[in-house]
């Protein structure tokens, strides 16, 4: 029973339900940009390039056909996904900087009595 409590204990930690939710959140998201890259970003690249768009690349060596455009169609979703998340950790971090207004501690009574004392005495 021991070992369960503690399984129950470490798995309820705030750093593991939020590992757990960020993992959630990023398969949505790369959905959504995987969804962005296919819908629109590609059809201006197919466009621009005259072909079917970049899955359709390919290299022929010999008999053998590398399908390049499915590398390179991970790439470019790879590349969205982490420049929008870098956005969005930055937005992040500055609202995060901005909530953090140091709050002047006051300093310990025996200090402000000593300082009246010494103002006194310059006096």
């Amino acid at each position: 029973m021991g070992m369960l409590k503690e399984f129950r204990e470490f798995a309820m930690k705030g750093n593991i339900v939020d590992l757990a939710v960020a993992v959630i959140i990023g398969a949505a998201f790369g959905k959504i940009v995987t969804a962005l890259t296919e819908t629109i970003i590609m059809p201006i690249i197919s466009l621009v390039m005259g072909k079917g768009g970049v899955e359709d690349l390919s290299v022929k060596l010999g008999s053998t056909v590398f399908p390049i455009g499915k590398l390179l169609q991970a790439v470019i979703d790879f590349i969205l996904v982490a420049f929008v998340l870098f956005l969005i950790v930055k937005a992040m971090n500055s609202i995060m900087k901005k909530k953090e207004v140091p709050v002047p501690v006051a300093p310990p009574e025996e200090i402000v009595l000593l300082r009246e004392i010494r103002d006194e005495l310059k006096k």
